[in-house]
């Protein structure tokens, strides 16, 4: 099984921003890292009228899009929780997901002042960490918001180096 760590935070908290500085610093590491998205009100990766978008309107069950620097897969399957995700993405060290607040998954909260309220994960088992810019005490290891080589060395020693003794 691949590691998976997924941050989470109320809308706007800035977790785009954090995995957006944390990426460099493990991909620095060596590390290949895939990144999930959840997209809570749905998503379109294709537009109307190119010929992929036809291909699926017409009734194909996947359409794979690829030039010489990348690919892109759309394909009808339910969602089965991230687990189901693993043999699309056997090729990585580690997955990172924005969202999925609610899987049974190590995650780390990002909480910034302005967005108000508690913990969204206070009482989770499976918070392993906060990022954050407020003056807090977490239970579990914090973080600040620009604190990216920190965050990679707890990521790493928690979730690979633990996987892979």
């Amino acid at each position: 099984m691949i590691p998976v760590v997924s941050f989470v935070g109320k809308s706007n908290s800035g977790k785009t921003t954090v995995i957006e500085k944390l990426l460099p610093v493990l991909k620095a590491r060596g590390l290949k890292v895939a990144v999930v998205k959840h997209a809570l009100h749905g998503f379109e990766i294709d537009r109307r009228g190119k010929d992929s978008y036809r291909h699926k309107a017409a009734g194909a069950d996947a359409v794979v899009v690829v030039s010489g620097s990348g690919m892109a897969m759309v394909k009808d399957e339910p969602f089965e929780g991230l687990g189901s995700l693993q043999s699309y993405l056997s090729d990585v060290d580690l997955i990172i997901t924005e969202g999925f607040k609610k899987e049974e998954t190590p995650k780390i909260e990002v909480l910034r002042s302005g967005r108000g309220g508690p913990f969204l994960c206070a009482e989770d088992p499976h918070l392993i960490a906060v990022v954050t810019d407020l003056p807090i005490s977490p239970h579990v290891a914090a973080f600040g918001l620009d604190d990216s080589a920190a965050l990679a060395d707890f990521i790493v020693g928690r979730l690979l180096e633990q996987a892979n003794p």
